[in-house]
């Protein structure tokens, strides 16, 4: 115990060994990191320091202003789903790209990254348009596998487009601009989407069996009509990110008045329920609570690292060694790539990201950009077989329409479009950073 207490590098290694192999067993990671942070700073520091840690940073970090625009924004998701707009919105696309092949491949893709500009979780997008797409898709003799790899896949469009959930958390674990960050995955996040549009009708092309010949059947009346019900989406996107942008609110601003402008419109068209309103408020209560319970104990894991000269040894060995920025980058993506097989992405996201963010800024990395960077690594993550959260969401949404196996087949054309698209924000950083730059 001397020796390991004595030795940071050691002593946290052994730690992060530890969350992962208890992960691994089933314990929740947000109990793990607890229970090894709480024995990791009883080695490195003493029973009082523990004492000390677990009684004030819980409340400290919780009581953080920024800590509320978590729930406002997953409330104005749920108010947004419950009320149809989602609906209306893949509706219209739809009617626009019927005579496509492909066109619900397309209206799926751009449906699901108009959700993610309100709704925030990877899994809940991907489990909506389980629900409303997937049914369709099969009966129309689009093949299941590619088209519940395509949800899966589109679902992670809500961790780059903001309101995001995994940039709050980063914004959270670093001290970075929440705002800043939103900002900084727009670009990013439409260009993914653009992806989609673009590649797909490729793929559909050069396997024709993927999806049946286009039937359109919506008039050009009927097309234009449609696209007075997305009015609602566009103008709950208005007011969270022109809000953000413009400086006029902070996010946790902006989420409270984008759940209040949905619940609003939801009263408004008559399209929702006391029921629905308490369920929408259960949802937010119960997501909240469990990124909240994995937030704190990743501050905690922090915090222990931190103290016991974890992060400082470890930025001392890297410089000493050579290692460049590049390098440590691309072992960094490996790193990820490894874990994602195994556990989630929030998981991997409060393990590593207390030791690695300071190394790739002690490199002179703009911090907006890594953080892009990382989340678009947290979206390959939930998509890569066989943890890949988003998959084992998209099955159990489909009411046994689609199986593990087929799901882990139809999602490897976009894990590979995917890391194409890593790979040019990696190498044009200026995507992730002139929009941020030019934010009052």
């Amino acid at each position: 115990m001397g020796a390991l207490a004595n030795d940071p590098i050691l002593l946290g290694v052994s730690a992060i060994a530890l969350v992962l192999i208890i992960s691994a067993l089933g314990v929740p990671i947000a109990v793990s990191l607890t229970a090894v942070a709480g024995l990791g700073m009883w080695l490195s520091g003493g029973f009082n320091y523990v004492s000390v840690n677990f009684e004030t940073l819980p409340f400290d970090s919780i009581a953080n202003y920024s800590f509320a625009v978590i729930p406002m924004f997953v409330l104005m998701g749920a108010f947004a789903t419950e009320a149809g707009i989602v609906t209306d919105l893949f509706t219209a696309l739809n009617r626009f790209a019927e005579r496509t092949r492909g066109g619900l491949y397309l209206a799926t893709t751009a449906a699901s990254a108009g959700f993610a500009a309100i709704s925030g979780s990877t899994v809940v997008n991907a489990a909506v348009f389980t629900r409303m797409a997937l049914p369709e898709m099969i009966e129309h003799g689009y093949d299941k596998r590619i088209s519940a790899g395509l949800i899966a896949a589109a679902g992670t469009f809500a961790a780059l487009i903001p309101p995001s959930l995994t940039f709050v958390v980063i914004g959270i674990l670093t001290g970075e601009s929440i705002g800043a960050l939103f900002i900084a995955g727009i670009v990013p996040g439409l260009l993914t989407a653009a992806a989609y549009l673009v590649v797909i009708p490729v793929l559909v092309r050069f396997r024709p069996d993927w999806a049946p010949a286009p039937v359109g059947t919506s008039t050009l009346r009927e097309r234009v009509a449609g696209l007075r019900t997305v009015w609602p989406m566009i103008l709950l996107v208005l007011i969270v990110l022109g809000g953000i942008y413009s400086g006029l609110t902070s996010p946790t601003s902006a989420g409270a008045v984008g759940a209040a402008g949905a619940l609003i419109i939801a009263l408004a068209l008559r399209r929702i329920s006391r029921r629905q309103i308490w369920q929408s408020f259960k949802h937010t209560a119960e997501l909240t609570s469990v990124i909240f319970f994995i937030v704190v104990g990743g501050l905690l894991f922090s915090r222990f690292l931190a103290s016991s000269g974890f992060v400082g040894e470890l930025i001392s060995m890297v410089t000493q060694v050579g290692m460049s920025g590049p390098v440590f980058l691309l072992a960094i993506i490996v790193m990820y790539f490894i874990l994602g097989m195994f556990i989630d992405s929030m998981s991997m996201l409060v393990v590593t990201l207390p030791f690695v963010f300071p190394i790739m800024i002690s490199f002179g990395y703009n911090p907006l950009w890594f953080g892009v960077v990382v989340t678009k690594l947290m979206e390959i993550a939930v998509i890569t077989p066989p943890f890949g959260l988003n998959l084992f969401t998209v099955v159990s949404a489909s009411e046994r329409r689609i199986s593990a196996a087929e799901m882990m087949v139809g999602v490897l054309p976009f894990v590979i479009l995917e890391i194409v698209i890593l790979a040019i924000l990696i190498l044009l950083p200026v995507l992730s950073t002139w929009l941020p730059s030019t934010m009052y």
